[in-house]
């Protein structure tokens, strides 16, 4: 297996369906001056080689700055398929590497993809996620923030296929690696799923701005 020794293609997943936030696009919700969107944007490029956006629906609601490729697996079938999506997108760039980052968590760290390949290459490795430590139940994944190899992607399809639609189901099957960081102060995995937590991701944001 070739090891992770450059960086590798990002990919934001925003193909849910944001249920719990009244539909509509999650990754688009205001944050600042700008969306989460921008706040993923602007944490996951200085660390990946180039971005692309997985999202289902009409590309042109978005401003156009990001590749924007859909789900190959028809209905919503979850991060999975956006991740297959993008190791295509990867495989006809060249690339032998993916990571992954949802499109509303705002506040991942910032040394996410180096953490990640080395935890990928320690354990020899296809894949890697990303944890947080919790003080009393341990390590929880984090499973749509991980480095995938390209080479995963027609074992991948073949899984989607055959209705797999856990992302630890598969990476479970393939030794995912894992790489654990701090809850404090605060989970840097924390997302946004309603508008409460829209209102605590402006306060966070504002506490790290002072």
């Amino acid at each position: 297996m070739t090891r992770p020794t450059r960086q590798p293609l990002g990919i934001i997943l925003a193909g849910g369906l944001a249920t719990r936030m009244g539909g509509g696009d999650k990754a688009l919700l205001p944050l600042g001056g700008g969306t989460l969107l921008s706040s993923v944007v602007d944490r996951l490029e200085p660390q990946v080689a180039g971005i692309a956006l997985n999202a289902n629906g009409d590309p042109t609601r978005f401003d156009g700055a990001l590749p924007v490729i859909a789900d190959s697996i028809e209905g919503f079938a979850g991060p999975l398929a956006g991740v297959l999506a993008g190791l295509d997108w990867a495989a006809a760039q060249g690339a032998d590497w993916i990571v992954t980052a949802a499109g509303d968590t705002p506040f991942f760290p910032c040394d996410l993809v180096p953490r990640l390949m080395l935890a990928a290459e320690d354990a020899s490795a296809p894949i890697a996620l990303a944890a947080t430590h919790d003080a009393e139940r341990g390590p929880m994944r984090q499973p749509t923030f991980g480095l995938w190899s390209v080479a995963l992607r027609d074992d991948l399809r073949a899984a989607l296929a055959a209705g797999t639609r856990k992302v630890v189901a598969f990476t479970q099957a393939h030794g995912a690696a894992q790489a654990v960081w701090s809850d404090q102060p605060f989970d840097p995995f924390f997302n946004v799923n309603t508008p409460e937590d829209l209102a605590r991701a402006e306060t966070l944001r504002k506490g790290a701005a002072s």
